[in-house]
């Protein structure tokens, strides 16, 4: 079991850590950081940010369920039509989606991860 508590109540404001880069980036440059927060057994949650651009996704053993904190983004899964979120959306990505996200500014979300049993 993981825990950290630091800043929880600031979820727009709380340091997430260096960024680096994004390994499956579109767009060069982009960069991500990331919180782990809590996790037990197939759970764990966090909070993620990245910079703006695109790049590729692939759920693959797990499904993610995600609140946008800040920022803006478009959904592009394979077969739909584009979704695009901001503050308060909530997103669910169900083991095997894949798509691209395209980031129209900083984006910061909370997340949580199940893994597939």
């Amino acid at each position: 079991m993981t825990h950290n508590t630091q800043g929880l109540n600031s979820t727009d404001t709380v340091a997430l850590g260096a960024h680096g880069p994004k390994p499956t980036a579109v767009t060069e440059g982009l960069t991500e950081a990331s919180l782990p927060i809590w996790s037990e057994g197939n759970i764990s949650t966090g909070l993620w940010e990245c910079t703006e651009g695109a790049f590729t996704a692939f759920r693959d053993g797990y499904t993610e369920i995600c609140t946008i904190v800040s920022g803006s983004v478009t959904l592009e899964a394979e077969g739909e039509k584009p979704w695009r979120f901001g503050p308060g959306d909530v997103i669910v990505m169900p083991s095997g989606w894949k798509g691209t996200w395209v980031v129209h500014e900083p984006l910061r979300k909370h997340f949580t991860i199940i893994q597939d049993a």
